[in-house]
């Protein structure tokens, strides 16, 4: 495999075809362990999955209601004795998917996953906030982080011990220089770090860039979170099915990592598959030994191009478009999260926008707004145009005072957590005897 400390550069391969012959040459192993998955075994009989890559192209594709039919093992290649962890998707667009990972496997999701173009080395210290538990992204970033020689914090974001005013206490005393969130996280540490009195621009100086993905990321938050914390904002693409998808380049492109997964795109309306444009992204990773995956349509609407990007590398970039099931429509008008906040993120930074919510009705669409008083007539008038303009719906925009979408409470909190007990003292709450908390 690659040296984790080399990231996939042009000089790796000169050209897409000798990427695509790599492609090929390990489908010969990606074929021979699929051929050993009941699921597989038993969609190809009676002759058996394809030994030849040349056939791979008549393949159907996987999907996740049949990961969710063959729960827990139908899909395993190897035996049990091989297994290194199990982990489920967060079942947010459905029940859970099953994953299983041999040790092989960790070797392989770790490495792409410490692709960045922002480096992790010894020196750092990786705040990790997403969640651990059965989902994959917080230990892939753990694992990352260790490899790499990284100290690591790990700080759950579903975890009640964690709340945003310790994160922001961790941030702050930790020197903290790295970390991995969803881009939502970074708006609200912000916010918990305004409610301590701190700045985020210049009271956190050991933090260097901000890692992030988990949820689709508009230009105008990237740049409104960046500005915000005064630091890069290094875009990650990646489900717990298959671990790291893709990562950002010094251009601030998102490529996808080619050389360890063979990407295609269906279209949804006639179910052709091709090599780029925009469609659903499906995926063949290379190197998984515990439940290989053929042409795994992740459902995520995409775009992928071949065309050249600036950083020189000769990787498919990738724009990450989300699934259809989060738009809502307005009469004949889709309106997506992505759209909204796009168009949220370019009202004036000195407004001080960080949170919104929006609801479609039939023919309105309704967006609430946190801004202060004395900038709260402008924002929404702002907004209100910029909406019936770039989205040509109607729309009803009011403005709230900061701490109505996100209570003080919740970014200066902090949670009463014990741990187990049955006895309690004359002034203490017996409630928790079980909960504990």
């Amino acid at each position: 495999m690659t040296d984790p400390d080399r990231l996939p550069h042009p000089g790796d391969w000169s050209t897409y075809e000798e990427l695509a012959a790599l492609q090929r040459r390990s489908l010969l192993q990606v074929l021979a362990r699929a051929a050993k998955s009941p699921f597989y075994q038993a969609r190809h009989s009676p002759d058996g999955v394809p030994a030849d890559p040349a056939a791979f192209d008549r393949l159907p594709t996987t999907t996740k209601d049949d990961l969710r039919a063959q729960y827990p093992f139908g899909m395993l290649a190897v035996p049990n004795t091989e297994l290194a962890t199990y982990h489920e998707s967060s079942g947010s667009t459905g029940s859970p998917t099953p994953s299983f990972y041999t040790e092989p496997d960790w070797v392989d999701l770790a490495e792409r996953f410490a692709r960045k173009h922002v480096d992790i080395g010894a020196s750092d210290t990786l705040l990790v906030r997403t969640p651990y538990a059965m989902l994959l992204t917080g230990h892939l970033a753990h694992a990352a982080g260790r490899l790499k020689g990284a100290t690591v914090v790990p700080g759950d974001n579903r975890s009640l011990a964690m709340p945003y005013s310790r994160v922001v206490r961790a941030l702050h005393d930790l020197d903290v220089t790295l970390t991995w969130s969803m881009p939502t996280e970074c708006l609200l540490w912000a916010a918990a770090a305004g409610a301590q009195g701190l700045r985020p621009d210049r009271d956190f100086p050991a933090l260097r860039a901000l890692f992030v993905g988990g949820e689709p990321l508009s230009t105008a938050r990237r740049a409104r979170i960046s500005r915000l914390w005064g630091v890069p904002v290094v875009e990650e693409y990646g489900s717990t099915e298959t671990g790291s998808l893709a990562g950002e380049c010094p251009a601030g492109r998102l490529h996808l990592w080619a050389d360890r997964v063979l990407f295609e795109v269906r279209d949804p309306d006639t179910g052709r598959i091709g090599r780029e444009g925009e469609g659903q992204l499906v995926v063949t990773p290379l190197h998984r030994e515990a439940m290989p995956l053929l042409r795994y349509n992740l459902e995520d609407n995409v775009e992928v191009s071949y065309d050249p990007c600036p950083c020189g590398w000769v990787l498919p970039t990738v724009t990450v478009l989300g699934r259809a099931v989060y738009g809502h429509r307005i009469d004949a008008t889709l309106i997506t999260q992505h759209q909204l906040e796009d168009i949220v993120y370019r009202l004036p930074y000195e407004y001080g926008v960080l949170f919104w919510r929006a609801q479609t009705a039939a023919g309105l669409l309704r967006v609430e707004i946190e801004v202060s008083a004395r900038h709260q007539s402008e924002a929404c008038a702002e907004l209100a145009r910029a909406v019936r303009r770039e989205l040509g719906v109607e729309c009803r925009i009011d403005g709230v005072v900061p701490g109505t979408l996100v209570p003080q409470d919740v970014l200066s909190g902090m949670p009463d957590v014990v741990k187990p007990r049955s006895l309690f003292g004359p002034d203490e709450d017996w409630n928790k005897a079980i909960l504990y908390y």
